[in-house]
């Protein structure tokens, strides 16, 4: 297939609850079909009214994800990119405020020519040139598009008339709908309930929409006649049943879909042929090395926002990754920035970690926390990684302590600071919005010869993507290198500095971009992989492996 009007797509929606998994499900089934040799991508609807969610707080909606293109995005796109090991862009990610956004810019321009704009049709026809939009270049054999929220909820609604109109358009045979529903277990009664799903397919019925399979959350197997009995009440065939029990990670996930067969029973309900049995070599490889360490690592990570683990998701993940590469587990302790205010505190948690990472991160509740760690792990020899503001902390931390500019801080946190070696750019300076006018996505870097950085990538070239508004401050760059701190990455068109080391350290690296945007199961992020085969190493050193 190649183009746009032989493309299939594939709907999921979810019901009962949120956080069933509708992301990990549409990434599992994705990497299944794309192991058949079909080209898939994914891209997440999202029901709230924000353009994006670049301006939320993490506790709101979790990480925001960067693509390449810069998008700020829902962080379900990170699971795509980590299991389909395939870049996403602006077209993946759409939410309800970008869709009004739309449609009240194309009223006031005069292209509906003074009809009445409503939500049908032109907002339907708006969510569906967005289904499409994906697939127009016909790179694509599969589109599968996941519909954020729950069946029944208001903001849902015109998703769910636009998933309507598409299965119209397009038929049976080239677009379907997985929904994803609960099966909960009650322990005072012994027994499984299918009541929330019948309910929840009854629902999307009410909305003009006949799901094709069910796939059922649940602490439990279900037995066949309960499987049975969910096929008769909701109307959809016995083997598009499918079971999702609780894994124990999420990388489980498309092998116990296999298992149910799922891509089988897609395929087949699509018209499409079975060309082969999913490849999944590399992916067994990596669940093996997961499972199967050869010692731990304890590794502080160290955030405002540790309360929410998904506020760091991607940097959770990265590490999953270069653990596997390093047949070490990766035992991630998250510590609260604040608490490290005090020095005596910091020195105490982080010289009894094995590395630490500061984390990303706005403002300045926690920053001098932040700025204790850098410092305790530059004089203790502490393996350091530092990402953006994390390596910002590293760069004042460095600055106070070893470059003599007492009181040296970001203009972030302090607009009328003596020394700002962390300053905002140039064309940041006269903005009125906020949201979408950071330096975003991905911008080049080369990185110096003999450094830790290139002995890491391989090569001298590379591409990172960001999300910042300050950066390091050129005008202290030779004081800086002059007292030990190398700038090894630098961008080559605006020699904005993108990588901080300190040589005579087993591991002291910050980048000022984020590399866990691009880690995959498939391609662990080198800084990721180089840092814990450093506090790997150095563990060994020491003779304090610990056999997990």
């Amino acid at each position: 297939m190649s183009s746009r009007t032989q493309t299939k797509f594939i709907f999921v929606t979810g019901g009962v609850t949120s956080s069933l998994g509708k992301g990990i499900i549409s990434a599992s089934l994705g990497k299944l079909l794309q192991g058949r040799g079909y080209s898939v991508t994914i891209q997440k609807f999202d029901p709230y009214l924000n353009i994006d969610p670049g301006t939320m707080n993490p506790y709101e909606h979790g990480e925001c994800y960067v693509t390449d293109d810069g998008a700020e995005t829902d962080l379900d796109l990170g699971h795509y990119e980590r299991f389909l090991n395939v870049p996403t862009s602006q077209s993946n990610n759409v939410t309800t405020g970008r869709v009004y956004n739309n449609v009240i810019t194309k009223e006031r321009e005069g292209a509906y020519l003074g009809k009445t704009v409503q939500v049908v049709p032109h907002i339907t026809d708006e969510i569906k040139r967005n289904f499409y939009k994906v697939a127009e270049n016909g790179e694509y054999d599969i589109v599968i598009t996941e519909i954020g929220g729950c069946v029944g909820d208001i903001e849902a609604l015109p998703f769910i008339e636009a998933v309507r109109q598409t299965r119209l358009e397009l038929g049976s045979s080239r677009s379907m709908v997985i929904h994803l529903t609960l099966v909960p277990y009650l322990r005072a009664a012994g027994e499984l309930k299918t009541k929330p799903t019948q309910h929840s397919v009854k629902q999307l019925l009410e909305a003009g929409v006949q799901p094709n399979i069910l796939v059922c959350r649940t602490e439990h197997h279900i037995p066949m006649e309960m499987r049975r009995k969910i096929a008769l009440f909701c109307n959809v065939d016995l083997n598009a049943v499918i079971e999702s029990c609780d894994a124990s990670t999420i990388y489980d996930v498309p092998l116990l879909m296999q298992k149910e067969k799922l891509d089988e029973i897609v395929l087949m309900k699509l018209s499409l042929p079975a060309y082969q049995d999913p490849d999944l070599s590399n992916w067994l490889n990596f669940l093996q090395k997961l499972k199967n360490p050869q010692g731990e690592v304890r590794i502080g990570l160290v955030g405002k926002y540790i309360e929410l683990p998904d506020a760091y998701k991607s940097i959770v993940e990265g590490f999953i990754h270069a653990g596997a590469v390093n047949e070490v587990k990766v035992k991630l302790e998250y510590i609260k920035a604040e608490d490290l205010d005090n020095r005596e505190e910091a020195v105490r948690k982080v010289t009894e970690l094995d590395g630490v990472l500061v984390a990303p991160g706005f403002g300045e509740r926690g920053i001098e926390g932040k700025i204790n760690t850098c410092s305790v792990a530059r004089e203790h020899k502490i393996p350091f990684f530092g990402i953006c503001l994390g390596m910002q902390s590293a760069v004042i931390a460095f600055g106070r302590d070893m470059v003599g500019l007492t009181g040296a801080n970001s203009s972030e946190m302090d607009k009328e600071i003596t020394y700002p070696v962390i300053d905002l750019m140039e064309d940041q300076k006269n903005l009125s919005q906020m949201g979408g006018t950071m330096r975003l996505g991905a911008y080049p870097c080369e990185l110096k010869e003999g450094s830790k950085a290139i002995s890491a990538y391989g090569t001298p070239k590379i591409s990172e993507r960001h999300r910042h508004r300050y950066e390091f401050n050129n005008k202290y760059l030779e004081k800086y290198e002059a007292a030990g701190m190398i700038a090894t990455g630098i961008n080559p068109a605006s020699g904005l500095v993108e990588i901080v080391e300190i040589p005579d350290h087993p591991y002291y690296v910050g980048a000022q971009f984020h590399p866990e945007y691009k880690s995959t199961v498939e391609n662990p992020h080198p800084l990721f992989v180089s840092f814990v085969k450093a506090v790997k190493d150095l563990k060994n050193s020491k003779g304090e492996v610990v056999t997990a």
